[in-house]
């Protein structure tokens, strides 16, 4: 009995001090990551949303174009740094982070595509205060066409630049979904495997596999910018990772894609990947196909391609892209 409870307080002591142990070296990881300070954060807005200060920034006079970024692991409004100025000599651009990314708060809520469908919607109702024009980076042109089929009254134009496959979208989270944001939202070590995740070699072998054109031309601003967001606010930085994984942002725009009247306009990189994402762990069907998807469900939906570039146009060749969308515009 004795011998028993000697080994039990010697797993006790020793999980104790590995887990102190981790939970330093999250802390180091994550204050390690913003020194080059990318992300500037002073003298710029916040809008006091009902689960937490939203980042943006306004640049610019016209009329009002918001920019909405990716929702890879990393990504904020410094996505569009390279097309702000230009669009702003004609236009009021708003660039923002959305909840639970970049500079933003980073609430322990659940995130699906409905939270941010009324972070764009309220945004745009009570920052804006009206019709806007949207730009949106992969993943969220979901929360664009969702956002505009529910308040058709707030939008404008939609641009959406290399958006994900439809039929990716209706995948519910499985039991296995759901053990996976389980484990990434444990406290310590769920953080230390995200950490792993966005490492910085994981992160500059994603841009180099999937993100970029020309790796050997690759943008190092944005790659330090893209690994300080992802883990800016700590332990808190997971949370948006650990529900898209885990397919909580997923959602059917079948019915939005044919319900919304709007002008809608694809760009899509010519050598957008087909294949798996590896730091998210799966499958994104784009280029054309992904386009005819939108056609087959909406037939006026508009398309272009730019030549030289892949998941980022807009960073890689900001002179055409501009081009493009100021014919749309």
């Amino acid at each position: 009995m004795k011998k028993n409870k000697n080994r039990l307080t010697t797993f006790v002591v020793l999980f104790s001090s590995a887990t102190a142990i981790i939970h330093i070296a999250n802390k180091i990881i994550a204050a390690s990551a913003s020194l080059k300070e990318m992300l500037d954060s002073n003298r710029r807005n916040y809008y006091k949303w009902r689960f937490g200060e939203i980042f943006y920034t306004k640049k610019g006079s016209g009329s009002p174009v918001l920019l909405i970024h990716d929702m890879l692991p990393g990504a904020c409004g410094y996505e569009w740094n390279r097309i702000e100025e230009e669009l702003a000599m004609e236009h009021t651009v708003y660039t923002i982070d959305l909840l639970g990314c970049g500079r933003s708060e980073k609430p322990g809520v659940t995130y699906t595509n409905f939270v941010y469908v009324q972070v764009i919607c309220d945004f745009i109702r009570n920052v804006i205060g009206e019709k806007t024009d949207v730009i949106t980076s992969g993943f969220s042109g979901s929360f664009a066409v969702m956002a505009c089929r529910n308040e058709k009254n707030l939008f404008n134009r939609l641009i959406l630049v290399n958006p994900p496959a439809p039929g990716n979208l209706t995948q519910m989270p499985s039991r296995k979904d759901r053990l996976l944001k389980y484990f990434l939202e444990i406290p310590v070590f769920g953080t230390l495997v995200y950490h792993i995740i966005v490492s910085r070699v994981n992160t500059s072998d994603f841009f180099i596999e999937n993100m970029v054109f020309d790796p050997f031309h690759m943008d190092q601003n944005l790659l330090d910018a893209y690994y300080e967001a992802a883990h800016r606010g700590g332990c808190y930085a997971k949370n948006v990772y650990a529900n898209k994984a885990s397919k909580y942002m997923n959602i059917d725009i079948t019915r939005g894609l044919k319900e919304i009247d709007n002008s809608l306009y694809i760009v899509e990189g010519e050598d957008e990947p087909n294949g798996i994402f590896i730091i998210e762990g799966e499958a994104e069907n784009n280029g054309a196909a992904v386009v005819d998807s939108y056609r087959s469900i909406n037939p006026s939906v508009e398309s272009v391609t730019i030549p030289h570039t892949r998941h980022l146009p807009h960073m890689e060749d900001p002179e055409k892209f501009l081009e493009q969308i100021g014919i749309f515009l």
